[in-house]
């Protein structure tokens, strides 16, 4: 399930914003995009999305911005310097100079003055991993929030979906019931026609009849389903993440239908499943958004 959110805090001393996508996934995928200076944080800021989300990419991206600019160092290399000049005062040199050697020129060569900023305090950076890590659990719940409402709609998609799947089911049953009687009384006219031509036992002949009728036989198939049907509705009222058992429970249930459909016979009972195996490919295509 999809859900997004982007929020912002100020407080005295730093600037926080987190924007938070999540998108179908098969697993649990967090994607974080965040300033060195909170590596440190990255452990909790996983913990606080897997508190909340068990399926789909999640991408976080979060930018921090102290107020207070830090102390900056400014370093010269005195040996480089003194070299600098030296070589300016060779006669050589400063016959070729015109004019007087001056600091921006010698703050031109590489290396000879680097400005580095110092350390942030442990406390400044305590105070922004705190909010970070406050500003990402409101992101989240948003998301989680918009996905529910998602959710509501998949639910109410997917319990339609399979109240017409658990309909078709038993339209194949009485449908192919009515076939197997059909099918007895035509194999059992047709072998009385051919009796005295075969000069077969009538008793061996109905046991054939019998056996053939077995081999299309599909009430353990049917079982199943009603099964499965029956499973699908106590996963979905359950709290706990349904979405890889749904999906699994669904390869269950078309694997039945085709078998049901190598075995069946007549053509009413072939369309129900033809209609079946249509249902099973929507609820497919719905159950991957599940969580």
């Amino acid at each position: 399930m999809t859900g997004f959110a982007s929020l912002a805090r100020e407080t005295d001393t730093v600037v926080v914003s987190v924007t938070a996508r999540s998108v179908n996934h098969r697993y649990l995928d967090i994607q974080i995009r965040a300033p060195r200076i909170l590596q440190a944080l990255e452990s909790k800021i996983r913990e606080l999305v897997q508190l909340r989300l068990a399926r789909g990419r999640v991408d976080l991206a979060i930018d921090l911005e102290f107020k207070c600019r830090p102390a900056v160092s400014v370093n010269v290399d005195d040996e480089l310097m003194k070299a600098l000049v030296d070589a300016a005062n060779r006669p050589d040199v400063s016959d070729a100079v015109v004019g007087k050697w001056e600091v921006g020129d010698l703050l031109r060569f590489p290396q000879l003055v680097t400005v580095s900023e110092s350390p942030r305090q442990a406390d400044e950076i305590t105070h922004g991993e705190q909010e970070v890590a406050c500003i990402v659990e409101e992101a989240v719940v948003a998301v989680d929030e918009m996905r529910l409402k998602e959710g509501e709609f998949l639910q109410s998609d997917l319990s339609e979906r399979i109240t017409i799947l658990s309909g078709l089911v038993k339209n194949i049953e009485q449908s192919a019931s009515e076939s197997d009687d059909s099918l007895r009384e035509r194999l059992t006219e047709r072998v009385g026609e051919l009796a005295p031509d075969l000069g077969a036992d009538g008793a061996v002949v109905a046991q054939e009849v019998v056996r053939f009728v077995a081999r299309s036989d599909i009430h353990e198939e049917l079982t199943r389903l009603h099964a499965h049907i029956k499973h699908w509705g106590g996963l979905v009222e359950d709290t706990a993440p349904c979405g890889r058992k749904l999906d699994f429970l669904l390869q269950e249930m078309n694997r039945e239908v085709n078998t049901i459909g190598s075995k069946a016979m007549g053509s009413e009972t072939s369309k129900l499943i033809v209609s079946a195996k249509s249902e099973l490919e929507k609820l497919r295509e719905q159950v991957q958004n599940v969580e």
